[in-house]
């Protein structure tokens, strides 16, 4: 296992740049097995099992779902500018990324649990979730710019695939992070898989609650 996250990180063996067989297997392994283990320690800030074991559940269902939402809308894309002989290397890169995110989500376990065990304030909680996912989110940039480097070199129409897939997953993880909710648990509210109002949108949200509209 942490022979697999040393090549993934360093690009090498069956995580090598270019146009090889994508590693689905091994990635999608990573994403699952890493990702569990953060959610797990992002949900025991209240010491609570069953909302830890939800938690675990939900990291990876976020980052897996979020990609096969937006995959068929990557692939038309990359058609589209003609680019779909290289889309192999394309998912290579982006399930790559998403690996990377569940990987450095995984390292920073221990920081989160340090949080929780060093403060009990729930806002404080979620803040530095969202920082960790922030770092996550950028070591996942760093593996996506380095698969894609060769593939821009020889053909330029490829950063606007890159630009399309960030600006895609991104709008898509969010109202999913919506719908999956909560991943701390409030220490006032029961464990519970789904809050109440959990298929509402997103962006309605923050619209009409933060941008006041």
């Amino acid at each position: 296992m942490i022979a697999h996250v040393d090549a993934l990180l360093r690009a090498r063996g069956p995580f090598a740049v270019g146009r090889g067989p994508v590693p689905l297997a091994l990635l999608v392994a990573l994403l699952a097995i890493c990702g569990f283990l953060y959610g797990a320690a992002m949900g025991a800030s209240d010491a609570r099992a069953l909302q830890a074991l939800y938690s675990g559940l939900k990291v990876p269902l976020l980052l897996a779902c979020a990609t096969l939402f937006c995959l068929p809308n990557f692939f038309v894309v990359n058609t589209f500018l003609g680019l779909r002989e290289d889309f192999g290397a394309a998912l290579r890169a982006v399930l790559s990324a998403q690996a990377t995110v569940a990987v450095a989500l995984c390292a920073m376990s221990p920081l989160i649990l340090t949080v929780y065990a060093s403060s009990e304030n729930y806002r404080f909680a979620v803040f530095m979730n969202g920082v960790i996912f922030a770092l996550a989110t950028l070591a996942g940039q760093r593996t996506l710019m380095r698969h894609y480097a060769p593939l821009v070199q020889s053909n330029p129409r490829h950063r606007i695939c890159r630009l399309a897939w960030v600006l895609l997953y991104v709008f898509v993880a969010i109202q999913l992070a919506w719908v999956l909710r909560p991943f701390i648990g409030d220490p006032g509210s029961a464990s519970t898989f789904f809050r109440e109002g959990a298929w509402s949108n997103a962006y309605v949200v923050i619209l009409r609650d933060v941008l006041g509209f």
